[in-house]
């Protein structure tokens, strides 16, 4: 059985995008895109064996010369979940227009290894309501920045978490892992 793992960048006020990755301008950001936690990142997800990513996270790549269909990180498949975006899926990128739970529930049966769940936070939220993510990976940002998306959308999780392992960085980001403990 596969394990789903949540891993993010988060704001301290517990956003995953703010009002600048909303708009579509990078710059306006207060996420940290540079530093000495980017290389660790880079690292990180090699680890993963499958992507799965809400239609807005897909598109925020669009932004950096990403085409539909084509995958945001190589050598990583992708399920993209969206019932707006169109485009034909391939060995690399599947579009998934059916309902998300059943499928990621059936694809966690049969597959082996680690899936990471890139975002956004209505699928976190709809996922974690459904205990399907094992793990968070949350790398904080020394930031808050008042409104944007939610680590879990809607969604107000009630859940004890074991701390797995935690690192801080000089750029004043640091990553701490937790098991979620379902009851």
């Amino acid at each position: 059985m596969a394990e789903i793992i949540y891993h993010v960048a988060i704001s301290l006020d517990n956003f995953i995008a703010d009002q600048g990755m909303i708009d579509g301008n990078i710059d306006k950001s207060l996420f940290l895109f540079e530093g000495d936690h980017v290389p660790d990142f880079l690292s990180d997800i090699q680890q993963y064996d499958a992507v799965l990513m809400g239609g807005k996270t897909y598109e925020f790549g669009f932004q950096f010369g990403a085409k539909p269909g084509e995958p945001g990180y190589k050598g990583i498949k992708h399920y993209i979940f969206s019932n707006s975006i169109q485009f034909e899926s391939n060995e690399e990128v599947e579009l998934i227009k059916e309902d998300a739970i059943e499928f990621i529930e059936n694809l966690k049966q049969k597959e082996n290894g680690k899936i990471w769940l890139c975002g956004g936070g209505a699928l976190a939220g709809s996922l974690l309501k459904h205990k399907l993510i094992n793990r968070l990976v949350l790398k904080v940002n020394p930031i808050m920045v008042g409104e944007g998306i939610s680590l879990f959308g809607s969604e107000k999780p009630v859940y004890k978490l074991e701390l797995v392992d935690i690192k801080q960085y000089s750029s004043g980001v640091f990553k701490a892992a937790y098991d979620i403990i379902y009851p």
